[in-house]
């Protein structure tokens, strides 16, 4: 039986941050259900492109529509093996949502790998789940997690930082190591 994999999606999604994670963990062989509350298998979410042009924070594009493959209110969580919490403006109001703060609860509660990126720990902020942990994530968060008495650690771009069952990343151009650190995390071994 494959592992499965959660991915938190919503409408403006960061486009790289929900399709690249989505498209690397079914090519190495994980299920991954994409889900988003209020809407079903076969439904789509509209993305955004983030990037760093050199402005004082990044840019904002529309991207492509993603489409979700699972009913957000059929999963059940016990069923999943990681969590992935993509960037970009859903985690805004991702993080509202009491469904989806009990799941990021019933991950950490369980020891369970989590992936977030960029925007993505603002979700880990609401569900309480940062205090005595370490992350990174864009830098506009860092005093989200450091209110919420989490450790931020401030790395490059395109780097990521794991603490336990925990990998951030502050934003999409870190996805070789961020996924990088999810696949030990997750115990997965990839030979080439």
């Amino acid at each position: 039986m494959a592992k499965k994999i959660l991915l938190l999606a919503g409408d403006f999604t960061e486009d790289y941050e929900t399709m690249v994670p989505f498209q690397t963990l079914l090519a190495v062989g994980y299920e991954v259900d994409a889900v988003c509350p209020g809407k079903k298998a076969g439904d789509a979410v509209r993305t955004a492109i983030h990037d760093f042009e050199g402005e004082q924070t990044y840019s904002e594009k529309r991207g492509h529509n993603f489409t979700l493959n699972a009913d957000f209110d059929g999963i059940k969580r016990e069923d999943y093996t990681g969590l992935l919490i993509p960037g970009g403006r859903a985690p805004e109001y991702l993080r509202l949502n009491k469904d989806v703060l009990e799941i990021v609860k019933y991950f950490f509660a369980g020891n369970k790998p989590v992936a977030a990126v960029c925007h993505g720990p603002q979700i880990l902020v609401a569900a309480d789940v940062v205090k005595g942990r370490s992350m990174t994530a864009y830098p506009a968060v860092g005093p989200e997690i450091t209110a919420a008495g989490g450790n931020y650690v401030e790395v490059p771009a395109d780097q990521a930082y794991t603490d336990g069952n925990l990998v951030t990343s502050p934003a999409w151009p870190g996805h070789p190591a961020w996924l990088s650190q999810f696949f030990r995390v997750l115990g997965a071994r990839i030979e080439l």
